[in-house]
C-alpha cells in the first residue's frame, strides 16, 4: 500500500469504504486489520469512532474477547425506521453546529438531499442564523428542528 502523504486513519478508513462500496456490510477483527496496517488497534478503533458514525450513515455493532469482531454497516438512511429513531435519539435535546452538519451531509452523500436543499438547512442550523442565542439555547432549537426535518423526510415520497 501507497501510505506516503497521507495519514494513517485516511488510509484505513479509504479501505472500509472500498470494501462497503460492494457489501453491504463488513466484519473484522481489530488485530488482524491493526496488523495489516502495522499501527495499533487503538488505532482501528479511533477510525471507526470517528468516521463511521451514525450521523455517517453507518450503525457499528462490536463484541470484545476472544472470539471479539466488529461489524460496520452502511445504512441506507430513511428505508430504516430503527435508523431514524436512532438518529433521533442521537440528536436529542441538543446538536452543535457541527454535529448538524455532519447529519445534513450523511443526507446529502445518500442523495436522500438535494444540493440546494441540503444548503439551505446548512444555513439555516448554522450559528449565524440564531443571532448571538445562549448557545445551550441554540443548540436545543437547532435540534429540533433537524428533528422535524428528518420526521418531514420520512414521509416523502
Amino acid at each position: 500500500m501507497n501510505m506516503q502523504g497521507q495519514n494513517i486513519s485516511d488510509v484505513i478508513e479509504k479501505y472500509f469504504k472500498k470494501i462497503l462500496l460492494d457489501e453491504k456490510a463488513i466484519v473484522i477483527k481489530r488485530s488482524e486489520v491493526a496488523e495489516l496496517f502495522n499501527c495499533v488497534p487503538s488505532q482501528i478503533n479511533y477510525v471507526i469512532n470517528t468516521r463511521f458514525t451514525i450521523q455517517n450513515g453507518y450503525v457499528v455493532e462490536s463484541k470484545r474477547g476472544g472470539g471479539g469482531y466488529i461489524k460496520i454497516e452502511k445504512v441506507n438512511l430513511f428505508a430504516d425506521q430503527e435508523f431514524i429513531q436512532t438518529l433521533e435519539n442521537l440528536i436529542g435535546t441538543d446538536v452543535s453546529q457541527q454535529e448538524g452538519y455532519d447529519i445534513i451531509q450523511s443526507l446529502y452523500d445518500e442523495k436522500t438531499l438535494t444540493k440546494k436543499e441540503s444548503n439551505l438547512i446548512l444555513a439555516t442550523i448554522k450559528k449565524d442564523a440564531f443571532l448571538g442565542m445562549d448557545t445551550n439555547l441554540e443548540n436545543t432549537v437547532r435540534a429540533k428542528m433537524l428533528i422535524n426535518l428528518i420526521n418531514r423526510l420520512r414521509y416523502e415520497e
